[in-house]
């Protein structure tokens, strides 16, 4: 396939969605007329995230384009108490749409649910809600797209046998475990691989290096660890690294390439699985926009930005394949 990754958004291209606009449902919100200014929340899992600045520079482009406000905060770290709170004050402040990545979707529902009580409209973004928290989820790639991708790289850098270990965010990532889950269903597949050990990182890089230290510890013929949250392969990468286990214990997992080149270019690090971050914020942020003004809506097969269309599948709006960065391509992004 084409560069996945390589972005394709040009602003002040006007955003199209196929159908037509249907009435207003009773007692709603009416969607604002196509040329007013939105204010358009969003809200990532930690406002810190490397991940998710990324996504935050697409999020501003798509908004500056569009001639909208775009507001960005969530909390320093993983927390969905305060992602709740973050909800509320928005709901106060009267916000136009809300586009969010869940740390806990079963928390953050009630919140999204009242604000759309209150009309405003909400969409989400690398990690999904509750399907009646919001319209639409704007997704990355599939589940199985990228959990089979992950442990299909594992499998032919280990020979398909030995022992590896899976570094993630939290234990309550709805996104990290739904990828889980289609690993240990591509697993199967490959008898003489062992999963040993699931580990959190709390988003960290510092405690993913920490969890790698101890795994590599605790398991001496460990032959990889697999991070599925962007700081945890950096952070895998530097305990194998200062471990001097480079070549021996490889290294793969989503992460963003410019946090990875080293370690790639150096060996510690085999392969990065990815999407384009900037090209999700700019897609979640295009949508919000046209969800609000009535161009987007339930039932939609394919929206337009620029000069893309991206397919619609039931309420999922596909942002594509995951692609794989290793020594061959990593250099040519840069995000």
């Amino acid at each position: 396939m084409k560069r996945l990754l390589a972005l394709s958004l040009v602003a002040g291209l006007l955003l199209t969605a196929c159908g037509k606009k249907d009435a207003a449902a009773p007692g709603a919100a009416p969607a604002p007329a196509a040329g007013k200014k939105l204010t358009i929340a969003m809200l990532p899992k930690s406002k810190g995230n490397a991940y998710f600045l990324s996504a935050a520079k697409g999020a501003q482009k798509a908004a500056d384009a569009l001639g909208d406000t775009l507001l960005f905060d969530g909390p320093t770290q993983t927390d969905p108490a305060m992602q709740n709170q973050i909800v509320e004050n928005w709901i106060n402040a009267g916000v136009d749409v809300i586009a969010v990545a869940a740390e806990n979707k079963d928390a953050l529902s009630t919140a999204l649910r009242k604000a759309q009580a209150k009309g405003i409209k909400v969409v989400s973004f690398d990690a999904d809600v509750l399907p009646d928290a919001r319209t639409f989820f704007v997704n990355q790639a599939t589940p199985q797209g990228i959990g089979y991708a992950l442990m299909d790289e594992a499998a032919r850098l280990c020979g398909s046998e030995g022992e590896f270990a899976i570094i993630t965010a939290s234990l309550t990532a709805a996104n990290q475990n739904e990828w889980k889950k289609h690993i240990d269903e591509r697993l199967k597949t490959y008898p003489k691989m062992t999963l040993v050990d699931f580990r959190p990182s709390d988003d960290d890089k510092s405690k993913a290096q920490s969890e790698a230290t101890t795994l590599m510890s605790a398991h001496p013929n460990l032959k990889l660890i697999m991070a599925i949250c962007s700081p945890g392969v950096p952070g895998a990468a530097e305990a194998v690294k200062q471990a001097g286990k480079t070549g021996k214990v490889k290294v793969i997992g989503l992460g963003l390439p410019n946090e990875n080149k080293a370690y790639v270019h150096a060996g510690v690090t085999d392969s990065v699985i990815l999407w384009n971050t900037e090209e999700l914020g700019y897609l979640a942020i295009s949508a919000a926009d046209a969800l609000a003004k009535g161009t987007l809506k339930a039932g939609d097969k394919s929206i337009k930005v620029g000069d893309k269309t991206y397919e619609i599948v039931g309420d999922n709006i596909m942002l594509g394949k995951p692609f794989i960065f290793n020594k061959d391509t990593i250099d040519q992004f840069d995000f």
